[in-house]
């Protein structure tokens, strides 16, 4: 059975441990020895990463990998990923270099707009909660002048505000929506840093006017996670000849992979697999940009299911003799502000991108999802997904059982060419112990 504890937090960082050693491991010394094993040995390092969150114990690791030759709007970039599951960087790798050799990929920013909104609860009249608003509209942007003059200088701020009525979907329900355009910053605590003094400002005029008759309650203010007028569109093409591709010319190939990408639209068991294929590519490179990957997951889900059935989030076609495969997505990031100057590892990655304004990490991210899905509906429509996947899973399967490096390149070299199953890789094992 597990204790409790009142003021963990209070405690340093050995006192936790000692307490968790001895409330949940009988005091068994291997848990400090891992959790230490992760330690950062350049103490000002470690307490950087100690300080990022609370009640911190160690570092969890994720391997960084690097997929290279990835030709995007005619400039050429080596792309961080920062993920745990195997095949995900050579899937991408493989993408991009197939694609180098056919123009490469091509991307568009279609807007940037961010959304936030006030909630809030009203049980007057409609027009005279609107009229209200209109009346002092511009009293409401003056109240956050000292929050946007900076974010202004560099060309972004509010860039609209409605009241909007949504008593049709719930009594009395009222929402200030706003508009931002955040630049190169996601702008999470700036959206929320306004839209909080919007609130406040709307409700000091409201407890001002004796006019309106009725009660308002702010219940809250906060941004929103659906970005669907933050898009990014990305596409790669070429001649249906170009695709032929061992056993099947490219016009097979062609064919049958649009196919497969019109059931991805049309059937949600295949949506929710197709779409995850997506996101482990933007995820990865969410995280080695130090961005919010629950944030993205969350609109682009959302996005999926724009028209009220979820859907896949590229689309494939064929015009002409001219295949084109693209996507788009809904993604609100920055290369300022968060953690992007305060993670070594974050500024290193940015670096290796030739530190992208957000715009530019937008297409890369969006590239990034289409060379991943790419690869998976190749394998799918051809060898089928586990050759090439468990040949990448086939070491993770040698580390399980401990496989001394004499162990790893034997089996390595064994499986070589034929296919690699969890079965016989540790049936291998087994025989060459013996």
């Amino acid at each position: 059975m597990g204790k409790t504890i009142t003021g963990f937090s209070k405690l340093d960082k050995i006192e936790k441990i000692n307490w968790l050693t001895e409330a949940y491991f009988k005091g068994d010394n291997r848990f400090v020895k891992i959790l230490s094993q992760y330690w950062n040995n350049d103490q000002k390092l470690q307490t950087l990463h100690d300080e990022f969150i609370e009640n911190t114990i160690t570092n969890f690791y994720l391997p960084l990998g690097i997929a290279p030759n990835f030709e995007i709007d005619n400039k050429t970039y080596a792309i961080p990923m920062a993920i745990e599951e195997s095949s995900v960087v050579a899937a991408a790798s493989n993408a991009a270099k197939f694609w180098q050799s056919r123009g490469g990929f091509k991307t568009s920013v279609i807007s940037t707009k961010k959304v936030g909104q006030v909630h809030l609860d009203f049980n007057g009249t409609s027009k005279a909660l609107l009229d209200f608003f209109n009346a002092i509209k511009a009293s409401l942007l003056k109240a956050t002048s000292e929050i946007t003059k900076n974010m202004e200088s560099r060309g972004g701020g509010i860039t609209a505000m409605e009241l909007r009525d949504k008593t049709d979907v719930l009594d009395g329900y009222y929402q200030i929506h706003v508009n931002f355009e955040t630049m190169d910053a996601m702008g999470a605590n700036f959206i929320n840093s306004c839209l909080e003094q919007i609130a406040k400002a709307f409700k000091f005029h409201f407890d001002a006017n004796d006019e309106i008759e009725g009660d308002l309650e702010i219940i809250m203010s906060i941004l929103s996670n659906y970005v669907p007028e933050c898009i990014v569109k990305a596409e790669v093409s070429c001649h249906v000849e170009e695709l032929s591709h061992k056993n099947i010319n490219g016009s097979d190939f062609a064919k049958k992979f649009v196919r497969a990408i019109k059931i991805a639209q049309n059937e949600p068991y295949r949506a929710v697999t197709h779409n995850k294929g997506i996101m482990n590519g933007v995820d990865a490179v969410i995280l080695a940009t130090g961005n919010d990957f629950r944030a993205i997951e969350a609109g682009v889900h959302a996005y999926a299911s724009r028209d009220g059935r979820y859907r896949s989030l590229s689309d494939a076609k064929i015009e002409n003799g001219i295949f084109t495969f693209s996507i788009e997505l809904p993604l609100a990031l920055g290369t300022v502000g968060g953690l992007t100057k305060l993670h070594p590892l974050v500024k290193l990655c940015l670096n290796l991108l030739q530190n992208p304004s957000a715009k530019e990490l937008m297409s890369i991210v969006a590239v990034a999802g289409l060379a991943q899905n790419f690869a998976a509906v190749k394998s799918l429509v051809t060898t089928g997904i586990q050759e090439g996947h468990m040949k990448m899973h086939l070491l993770n399967i040698l580390n399980q059982h401990q496989a001394s490096s004499t162990e790893k390149e034997i089996i390595q070299a064994q499986f070589k060419e034929g296919n690699v199953t969890h079965k016989a890789v540790v049936d291998a094992i087994e025989k060459l112990r013996q």
